[in-house]
């Protein structure tokens, strides 16, 4: 993030230079600002990506370019535009722009902020937008005290976030902003950026003569994650460490491309959407039978650091949501894998849990065990718990038997194939049946087992 969010939030009109740098320095390797932040762009024609947000025609560039912007939440990965948009939306509205990060702002500055955005509007009639990055790290009552004055249209918020807004950002304050969500830059957008970022001669690395080989820009692209500010800072760092040549041009080879984007952050966070979105995918991998697939969300966490208790939780999880008894052996292999997880940890935990995810995801699958207490739960909690039949009470305490508890009650061992006609369940149950086998893996053998019973009981 820009150094300007820390300076006075409250004495920049637009046309102070919001996002500003040093031009004398722009362009060279002396440059105090990141290639990033020296390559944002100033206006929406030279804005990258997000075209169903900010592309020609939408309701976002149109409020812009006519200067009638209403309040707005950016949601988005890092790197993602949020912030270039705020630039964009300073560099062309004739409102007041202010701007601060809600991680050094408290309850006082958004008060200050509010009495020069109503003393504007009344002495001059000039708006006030008001831009706060990371609005998600402001608690209630700082989201409580602007509230009016969104509502009341003393201060038109454009608010930045790289959480999920419907968590972190008050409903009431939410309902008052339009949400738009930004996406990770796709490789082509990423490609524009890294080229015009080495062409460029006024703030990018034009005057340092530096080319690039063809994959040394696609390693760039690919361990980018999207994120248009890591992919410009590694080709930073990629060319202060090439070697000027003789002709005086330097050459960004594969190699040095790798060392550049070496520390690269995965933009994982444990309690934030990265997170339940890759779990999300995890899962959704292993249930749709694709080890690759599910292998590479796993990877994934374990680099990020995710907790491995919490992915060994969720295996066991998955052995009996998605697989149950099309192969009863998936929840023994996933609930050993758990414990031996505990017992290993890490490093070579992962060899634990590449060995149960692989298994799980091949393996057949079948969710009718899943359906099946879904429907008992629905008909007992919709109809009410009906009273255990007499024949299956118990009959083992005195004087039970004079109740009549277990009278009429068929002993199944005492018959042929360990089965004998009885009626278990108690009058008037609904939504019948509940438990219903495929034909996948080993559930295919109960079900069989289950209609021989029902069509032809005198065979057991």
């Amino acid at each position: 993030m820009s150094n300007d969010f820390n300076r006075d939030p409250f004495s920049r009109p637009a046309q102070s230079g919001l996002f500003d740098h040093d031009s004398s320095a722009a362009g060279g390797a002396a440059s105090t600002h990141p290639l990033a932040s020296r390559m944002r762009p100033r206006s929406l024609d030279e804005f990258v990506g997000q075209a169903s947000v900010v592309g020609p025609g939408t309701l976002l560039r149109r409020a812009i370019e006519r200067d009638q912007l209403t309040s707005v939440i950016f949601w988005g990965p890092p790197g993602s535009g949020k912030s270039t948009l705020a630039q964009i939306i300073a560099n062309s509205t004739h409102a007041c722009f202010e701007s601060y990060s809600a991680v050094t702002s408290g309850v006082a500055d958004i008060r200050k902020v509010i009495q020069h955005a109503t003393d504007r509007r009344i002495n001059s009639g000039q708006k006030t937008i008001l831009f706060v990055d990371e609005i998600h790290r402001w608690n209630k009552a700082q989201q409580d005290a602007l509230l009016p004055h969104v509502e009341s249209g003393v201060v038109v918020l454009v608010g930045a976030t790289t959480e999920n807004p419907h968590f972190e950002v008050n409903a009431a304050l939410l309902s008052r902003s339009r949400l738009f969500r930004l996406e990770a830059l796709g490789e082509e957008s990423i490609k524009l950026l890294l080229q015009r970022a080495l062409l460029d001669t006024d703030r990018g690395l034009g005057k340092m003569n530096v080319n690039a080989d063809d994959d040394a820009l696609d390693h760039l692209v690919a361990m980018s994650g999207g994120d248009a500010r890591n992919a410009l800072n590694a080709l930073e760092s990629a060319a202060l460490a090439a070697v000027p040549e003789e002709s005086g041009f330097r050459q960004i080879t594969l190699q040095l491309a790798e060392e550049g984007a070496q520390a690269r952050r995965l933009g994982y966070d444990k309690s934030g959407d990265e997170h339940y979105d890759t779990i999300s995918a995890f899962i959704k991998s292993v249930r749709g039978s694709d080890p690759d697939a599910a292998l590479y969300w796993l990877a994934k966490m374990l680099l990020a650091g995710e907790d491995i208790r919490f992915i060994a939780r969720r295996i066991v999880i998955l052995a009996s949501e998605d697989i149950g008894n099309a192969d009863p052996m998936a929840l023994v292999l996933a609930n050993s894998a758990a414990q031996a997880v505990m017992f290993v940890g890490l490093p070579e935990a992962k060899l634990i849990l590449s060995q149960a995810v692989s298994y799980l995801a091949a393996t057949a699958k079948s969710n009718s065990a899943t359906v099946a207490i879904g429907r008992a739960l629905e008909e007992v909690q919709s109809n009410g718990a009906k009273p255990v039949p007499m024949h299956l009470r118990s009959s083992a305490y005195a004087g039970a038997k004079q109740l009549g508890n277990g009278k009429g009650y068929i002993y199944p061992h005492d018959h042929p194939g360990h089965w004998a006609p009885q009626e278990y369940l108690p009058e008037g149950v609904r939504g019948l049946p509940f438990y219903e086998p495929t034909e996948e893996g080993s559930e295919a053998r109960l079900k069989r087992r289950m209609e021989a019973r029902t069509e032809h009981p005198e065979r057991e």
